[in-house]
C-alpha cells in the first residue's frame, strides 16, 4: 500500500506531458555564464581571470565560507570576463563568462559508460571528493551536500531518505534519471549511505511512475537490499522534506527544526547520481537533466544540458518562443521561480523550463474570505492561512511568530485552493521573512 503525509495536501493534474521523452544531449552553447551563486550560502570566488583558458570539468570558482561550494567550467575555451550579471530574477549576480572552444574535458573524468559499482573509499573520502567536485542538493534548495552528510555533534543520522517523489506537475526530469540511470542512482544512495554511517535507506517514489517503481525494485533487489524502494501516494506536496519524512518514517519534525533532529537526512535522487559520477567518476557538478515543456510548447524535452545554459537557447531548441507563451518558469508550476529574463543562464539546481499561457497564469479577482476553510485543510504544516493572511496585512508581527508562519514551506497550496482568489502565499511569505530575521537575529540560548 502506498504511503503519504499525515496533514493537509492537494490533488493539482499532474501533466506529465514530457515523460516519455528520453533524455537527450543538448547541443554545448557558443557562450557559457557560470554563476558563483547557484548554492545556498557564500558566493564562490573566482580562481580565473580574462584571458584564462579552460577545460570542461575544471575548477573555476572555490567555496568561500562553511556554507558554500566549489564551481567547475561546463565548456572548454576562453574566459571573456567576469562580471556582474542579471540572474532570473533580475539580480545582479558574479558571473564567469566562457567563449566556447570545442569540447576539451579534464583528463580525469572518466567519460566510459561503464558502471563503478565497487565502493572504494572511506566515508571522510566520499564527503571530501563531493565537497570537492561542487555537489549540491538537486531537489531546489542547493544546500551543499557534503554540509548535509556531517551532521552536527551530537546529532546522528538512523536513516537516508531519497526524495523520488518529483510531486511538481510537469516536470519529469527525476523521472527519466530513475529510469535511465538507476543504477547509478542506487552507487549514489550507497556512496551516501557509507558516508552518513546508516545501515537503512528508503526511495520513495510517486505512484503516478510505475515504470519508475518497478525499475528500481528489479534492481535494488540484485545487490542494493539495503534500499527500499517505497511506493508514496500521489499527493502534492509529497516530496516536501518534512512531509516525505512523516511518510515514510512517521516521525515528525519540530518547528523550526531539521530532519537530523529526528534521525534522518534527506537527499534527492538527482543528487545522488550527481554523488555517483563526483566519487566513481570523478566527475563535477557541471551538468544536469532539465525538463523543458508546456501545453504551448510545439515539442516536450528531457535535455541533459550544461550549467550556464540560456533560457533563451533552451526555448529556440524546442522550436521558439510560443505565440500564446504568457509566463515562463524555472522548475514547477507551485514552486518554481518566474524567469524576468531569457537571456539569464541555468544553474546546478534548474530542473525545468515551463512555458505557461495567459489562460493558465491568470489569478481571478481579489474577493473577501468566505470563511470555508480549504486552506486550512490543504495546508500541510497544519498552519492556519487565512488567518496568517490577516495578521500579515495587519503588520502584526508577534501574532505571526505565536501562530508559526515562519513553519510554512512556500508550498502554495493554499492559494491553489482559495475560491476567493486571495493572494495567501504572497503576504505569507513576505511575512515570514520578517519573522525569520527577527527570530534569527536573537541571541542563541
Amino acid at each position: 500500500m502506498s504511503k503519504t503525509f499525515s496533514i493537509g495536501g492537494i490533488h493539482p493534474h499532474d501533466n506529465k506531458i514530457s515523460v516519455n521523452a528520453a533524455i537527450e544531449n543538448f547541443p554545448v552553447m557558443e557562450r557559457a555564464f557560470i554563476s558563483m551563486s547557484q548554492h545556498l550560502g557564500a558566493p564562490a570566488e573566482p580562481l580565473v581571470a580574462k584571458g584564462d583558458k579552460v577545460k570542461t570539468g575544471q575548477l573555476i570558482a572555490k567555496a568561500s565560507g562553511f556554507i558554500s561550494a566549489n564551481v567547475h567550467s561546463s565548456v572548454s575555451g576562453t574566459v571573456n570576463s567576469i562580471e556582474m550579471l542579471p540572474d532570473l530574477a533580475g539580480n545582479l549576480v558574479q558571473h564567469i563568462v566562457i567563449n566556447v572552444e570545442g569540447d576539451e574535458w579534464m583528463e580525469e573524468i572518466d567519460r566510459s559508460p561503464e558502471i563503478k559499482r565497487e565502493i572504494t573509499h572511506s566515508p571522510q573520502e566520499i564527503i571530501a571528493k563531493i565537497a570537492e567536485c561542487g555537489i549540491v542538493g538537486l531537489g531546489g534548495a542547493a544546500f551543499p551536500t557534503h554540509i548535509k552528510l556531517s551532521p552536527p555533534p551530537g546529532k546522528k543520522a538512523e536513516f537516508l531518505l531519497v526524495n523520488g517523489a518529483e510531486c511538481e506537475p510537469y516536470l519529469t526530469s527525476d523521472y527519466r534519471i530513475m529510469l535511465e540511470n538507476t543504477e547509478e542512482i542506487l552507487i549514489g544512495v550507497k556512496l551516501m549511505m557509507s558516508a552518513l554511517g546508516v545501515k537503512r535507506a528508503y526511495l520513495g517514489i510517486e505512484e503516478n511512475k510505475p515504470k519508475a517503481i518497478k525499475k528500481m525494485n528489479e534492481i535494488a533487489s540484485k545487490g542494493y537490499q539495503e534500499i527500499k524502494i517505497v511506493s508514496l501516494k500521489k499527493r502534492y506536496p509529497q516530496g516536501g522534506e518534512k512531509q516525505l519524512i512523516d511518510a515514510i518514517t512517521g516521525r515528525q519534525v519540530p518547528s523550526m527544526g531539521l530532519p537530523i533532529d529526528v534521525g534522518v537526512v534527506v537527499q534527492n535522487v538527482g543528487t545522488a547520481l550527481a554523488v555517483y559520477e563526483a566519487v566513481q567518476k570523478n566527475k563535477p557538478l557541471f551538468e544536469g537533466v532539465v525538463t523543458v515543456t508546456g501545453k504551448c510548447m510545439p515539442e516536450q524535452r528531457n535535455f541533459r544540458m550544461r550549467v550556464g545554459t540560456t533560457f533563451e537557447s533552451m526555448i529556440f531548441a524546442v522550436g521558439g518562443f510560443p505565440k500564446d507563451a504568457e509566463k515562463l518558469v524555472s522548475g514547477g508550476p507551485m514552486m518554481g521561480k518566474a524567469v524576468s529574463r531569457i537571456e539569464a543562464a541555468s544553474v546546478k539546481s534548474t530542473s525545468a523550463l515551463l512555458l505557461l499561457t495567459e489562460e493558465e497564469t491568470k489569478r481571478g479577482e481579489e474577493a473577501n474570505c468566505i470563511r470555508c476553510a480549504k486552506c486550512v485543510d490543504a495546508c500541510p504544516m497544519g498552519l492556519e492561512p487565512y488567518l496568517l493572511n490577516r495578521l500579515s496585512r495587519a503588520n502584526r508581527i508577534e501574532d505571526l511568530e505565536a501562530n508559526m508562519v515562519h513553519d510554512c514551506i512556500e508550498c502554495g497550496s493554499c492559494l491553489y485552493v482559495c475560491p476567493a482568489d486571495i493572494p495567501l502565499l504572497d503576504t505569507i511569505r513576505l511575512s515570514k521573512a520578517k519573522v525569520l530575521k527577527i527570530i534569527r537575529s536573537r541571541p542563541k540560548k
